[in-house]
């Protein structure tokens, strides 16, 4: 074979080989193609189901009537949400004035105000707190009728670490005068309920 012929045979042979090179997988792809893909990292949990939580702006304002009676109430913390954890004592605060339909001149009065805390979490209520009592201290009570007000503060104690909420239940009781020189009253009772978020609750 002559020179110039082993030349053409050398080249045709290394066009061959790079030729079967180029229909191969490049080494990071190998396997690549024909592999199943690969499990997500983070597999889907359940989603916690969003708490309620009457005071997440700080406070709220309520109307609520019993009868005759129409008032208004404010509540608020001054416990920042963050920090209503499971041990944490967590005050509550009451502010109060009311009205009197028809308005004959008659005064009402706040006899009792009083609070019980449930916890709960999405599928378990727990046992009440100890009810706490405002007992007025006058007689008949505590005059509430605008431009008059009644003002306190409750405390939610420590609730069990698996809580995610607390519902907090109010009750008052008010005496409104018969009539406006009346030493007789009618006692009428509300009542309301907030719900408030614990903060770190069912961790």
């Amino acid at each position: 074979m002559t020179r110039s012929r082993r030349y053409a045979v050398a080249a045709a042979t290394l066009a061959a080989l790079l030729a079967l090179a180029g229909c191969g997988q490049a080494p990071w792809n190998a396997g690549g193609a024909g592999a199943s893909p690969s499990p997500s990292a983070s597999r889907n949990s359940p989603v916690p189901t969003p708490v309620s939580n009457d005071l997440s702006s700080g406070s709220t304002q309520r109307q609520v009537t019993a009868g005759a009676v129409a008032a208004t109430i404010d509540y608020w913390s001054t416990l920042s949400m963050d920090r209503w954890t499971a041990t944490a004592l967590k005050p509550i605060s009451v502010s109060m004035v009311t009205t009197v339909t028809p308005d004959d001149g008659q005064k009402v009065y706040l006899q009792k105000a009083s609070m019980v805390a449930v916890p709960g979490n999405a599928s378990t209520s727990f046992p009440a707190l100890s009810a706490q009592t405002d007992q007025s201290s006058v007689s008949p009570g505590y005059l509430v009728l605008s431009p008059y007000s009644y003002s306190q503060t409750f405390n939610v104690g420590e609730v069990p670490p698996e809580a995610t909420f607390v519902t907090v239940q109010f009750t008052y009781d008010f005496l409104v005068q018969t009539t406006p020189t009346s030493a007789e009253y009618a006692k009428q009772t509300a009542s309301d309920t907030l719900t408030i978020a614990i903060s770190g609750g069912g961790e």
